[in-house]
This record gives C-alpha cells, structure tokens and sequence, in this order.
C-alpha cells in the first residue's frame, strides 16, 4: 500500500505579480507526498482562478479517491500516469502533483536523480532560466529587475505602453529579454510590435493573441520578425500538433499538461513536428521547479523562476544562481520539505 499525504501551502510572493488579466500577492498551492516502505516523493500544483482551479478543490477530489490511489499497483510512473487519466479525466492539475510525485518515488527507489532514471544527462547544452518582470509601473520594473541582475529576463506585457516598458527597460541592461503579451495582443499589433521588439534585444513573442483566435495566428507566424511561443495555446498534448505552422516554440506547463510524464510526450512530438521546447512554471515552490529541472536535457527554452519569487518557499531542491541550475545531490527531484 502506498500512502498519500497532502500538503497545502500559502506561497508569499516578493512582490505583487501582475500580467494582462490578474494580480496576486499570495499564491496557494498544494504539495502531494506519495510514501512507500518509508521512501517518499512529492510532486506540486499551484492553483489557478483562470483555470478554475482551487486547492480546496484538489484535495477534496483526492482524499475521495485516497483508498483507489493507494491500492494502485505500478512500477513505472507511465503505469500510474495511465491509471490517473480514468481516475481524474478533467483534472490535469491533480494528475500533475501526482504524476510529479510518482516519478520523484521511482527514481528514489532506484538512488538516482530523475533525469538520470529516464536515462538522460547533465554533460550537455543546458539552456538557462529567465528571471520574470511582472506588469507595473516602468519605475517600479525597473527596480525589480535591478533588484536581482540576470542574463535573462521574461517581461510581462499587455499595456497600452508595451513597447515603451521595453524601450525604457533596455536603457538599464544588456540582459536578453523575452516577452509575454498574455493573449492580450490583436493580429497586426503582434507583426507590428515583432519588427520593434526585434530591434530591442528581443528573443521571442509569447502567447500574443488569445488562445481561442489561433485561428489567426499563421498570419502573424508568416509575417513576424521575432519566434512566437505558444503558451495557453499549447495545454494537452493534442495541442501540440494543432501549433504546428502557427508557433515556433511551445511552452509546456507541468499543471496544465497533467504531470512530467505527457510533459515528455509532448517535447518528443513537438521536435518531431520541427518546433522548438520550453517548459515553464506557475509560480510553484521548489517542488514544482525542481521537478521541471529534470527535463532540462530535452529542452531549448525554460522558465523556472517561480521558487525564487517567493519569500517562503517550504522546500529545497535544484538552486538557481544567474539563471544556471544546480542539482542537489539527493535522488529523484532531489527536494526535502522544510
């Protein structure tokens, strides 16, 4: 039998994170521990007002099913990947802390990190993190962003003064940027911002148009001076082929997707298909980014910086310093609960 353990959260954040559509000071979140013959894994989800997700509510569906759960017999996370699917179809934030934590147990029983169990390696091209610039006033980014120096910065947009943040935010540093419109840009606003942003230092576009025009976006995919990213475009793995020819790059979230497991999936068909990967975070503790630290390998693109908007992060796990990874030496994620 295997026992499961729930763990909620109030994540502090440093400071108010505002992009096109919300503002939050307080992100809630809720730690699964799955424990067997004394070896535990933890895996994470965050929850989501745009997505209608609660932690109250995820946990109420999981200690319903806690006996099923608990009686289910795998060996590979796959198998128990495959089980929750019946269990909770319409849940992939719950699928996600479970499958996090299943592949987390698995690789503990083995001594191994993660990455290693899937048979992956660090002794490769491993892309940094960008640090995140929340929507505020110019004045008030500005200090945020020289508050912590980076290599590399993603900037909230979808203000009626998008170009000029950047413009302003430029003058302060030779960082790289990305940006990300939030579904909060038209057709020839995106091509015409593109041409700009380019000329800014600019690596590429994410999510420009709302997710349910994309339908529109091989127009701006023929037209854009910069890659696009396609992040609420690209939730389930069936989203993938449907980017293709309309997005460069998509963006995998964890809690979106259901776990690491169709997360994987999804990077094998995405290069297939000729685009390129990044996963990035909701703002998870370590848990939940240490987690997304074991598929760097596979990946071109990531952004894991929510641990460190956090002032009370409630584990250790993979360290960030200047967007570069550091992997603790402990097996699977390699996270404690503090």
């Amino acid at each position: 039998m295997m026992n499961v353990k729930l763990h909620p959260y109030q994540l502090q954040l440093k400071h108010t994170f505002t992009i096109s559509r919300e503002s939050h000071d307080i992100q809630p979140t809720l730690i699964v521990e799955l424990e067997k013959n004394g070896i535990s894994g933890f895996g994470e989800a965050t929850s989501n007002k745009y997505y209608g997700v609660t932690v109250e509510g995820m946990s109420e569906k999981i200690k319903n099913v806690q006996p099923i759960l608990s009686a289910m017999k795998w060996e590979h996370p796959s198998e128990f990947e495959a089980g929750l699917q019946q269990i909770f179809p319409n849940d992939p934030f719950i699928r996600c802390a479970l499958d996090i934590a299943a592949n987390d147990l698995w690789a503990r029983t083995q001594n191994l990190p993660l990455y290693a169990a899937w048979g992956l390696s660090l002794h490769q091209y491993l892309p940094i993190s960008n640090y995140t610039i929340g929507i505020d006033s110019i004045p008030k980014m500005l200090a945020k962003m020289q508050e912590i120096p980076y290599p590399l910065y993603k900037i909230k947009l979808g203000t009626r003064d998008d170009l000029a943040i950047v413009k302003a935010l430029r003058e302060h540093t030779d960082a790289v940027f990305r940006v990300d419109a939030n579904c909060a840009w038209g057709v020839e606003e995106t091509i015409a911002n593109a041409r700009v942003l380019k000329d800014l230092g600019v690596e590429f576009i994410e999510q420009p148009l709302p997710a349910e025009q994309i339908h529109l976006m091989p127009q701006v995919y023929e037209k854009s001076a910069l890659p696009l990213a396609a992040d609420e475009s690209c939730r389930i793995e069936n989203d993938v082929p449907t980017c293709a020819g309309k997005f460069h790059i998509i963006n995998i979230k964890l809690v979106k997707c259901g776990g690491l497991t169709p997360a994987r999936r999804m990077i094998a068909t995405a290069k297939a298909l000729g685009m390129k990967v990044m996963v990035g975070c909701m703002t998870e503790s370590s848990v939940g980014i240490s987690a997304i630290a074991q598929l760097l390998p596979l990946l071109d693109y990531v952004d894991m910086d929510g641990a460190l908007l956090l002032s009370n992060d409630p584990a250790t796990g993979v360290v960030i310093q200047d967007g570069k990874v550091f992997f603790p030496t402990l097996a699977g994620t390699g996270v404690r609960l503090k």
